[in-house]
């Protein structure tokens, strides 16, 4: 019997699924963590309970899937021990002199203009060496590989797949996206703001006024996913792409 907790939406669906499966709901010590959702779903599980496997699961309302990939056939690989276990690399943002806990992010760090008719001007630093001496727009955006088809592919037409995305927002400057190595430290200031620093979909966002400084840097966690080639298999995202209305 299979552990599990649910995060995500349309919960009462996933329930009737899983009734034919040898899985119990819990609310503590899970062995797994079921997110029922999209992209989304996922980030904030892993926001909730880092460091616990997840299975991410599509939900059937607003996520058409291929016939291969139902939740049905997903929860039967899982039961038999088919589902290929990925780590994915997390990245972490500190603000220098703030007391508050390093913001985590699978997807990305994000420092955006708080204003949006007003630019951001920043600074950057890359492994304590100055890379730009000042940017003018509307931030930068760090990705890790799994969050490059993200934020990071919209700015930049590009994705990656291993190392650490540096994406310059809609900068004055002809200044190019970077893909560094994963050990990479990136450091921001502030030359004038109002900027603001996110980090995934968190609903939590921390104000930079001009002269804070920002250090971007992979975590020492990583986020445990399960079967993760099905939840971005090519043939469910078609799917999607032609059913704008499912749900």
């Amino acid at each position: 019997m299979v552990r599990v907790i649910l995060c995500g939406r349309h919960l009462d669906d996933l329930r009737q699924i899983l009734a034919g499966f040898p899985v119990r709901e819990v609310t503590d010590r899970p062995d797994l963590i079921l997110s029922y959702g999209g992209d989304g779903a996922l980030l904030g599980a892993e926001r909730a309970f880092p460091g616990v496997p997840k299975l991410p699961l599509r939900d059937r309302r607003a996520n058409p899937h291929c016939p291969d990939h139902g939740e049905e056939a997903t929860l039967a690989s899982l039961i038999a021990g088919r589902l290929k276990e990925a780590c994915l690399i997390k990245l972490e943002a500190t603000v220098t002199g703030h007391a508050a806990q390093p913001l985590t992010a699978v997807n990305d760090i994000v420092v955006h203009n708080r204003v949006i008719s007003s630019a951001v001007r920043y600074r950057v630093w890359l492994d304590g060496e100055l890379y730009a001496n000042q940017v003018v727009g509307d931030g930068l955006v760090a990705a890790t590989p799994f969050g490059s088809s993200g934020y990071y592919r919209s700015i930049t037409h590009s994705i990656f797949k291993t190392g650490m995305g540096l994406a310059f927002n809609n900068s004055t400057e002809p200044t190019h996206h970077l893909v560094l190595p994963e050990t990479a430290v990136v450091r921001v200031q502030i030359l004038r703001g109002p900027a603001i620093l996110l980090a995934d979909n968190a609903p939590g966002r921390i104000t930079l006024a001009a002269g804070a400084e920002v250090v971007i840097r992979r975590s020492p966690q990583v986020a445990t996913v399960l079967g993760l080639e099905i939840f971005r298999c090519p043939a469910c995202a078609r799917r999607r792409q032609d059913n704008p209305d499912a749900g």
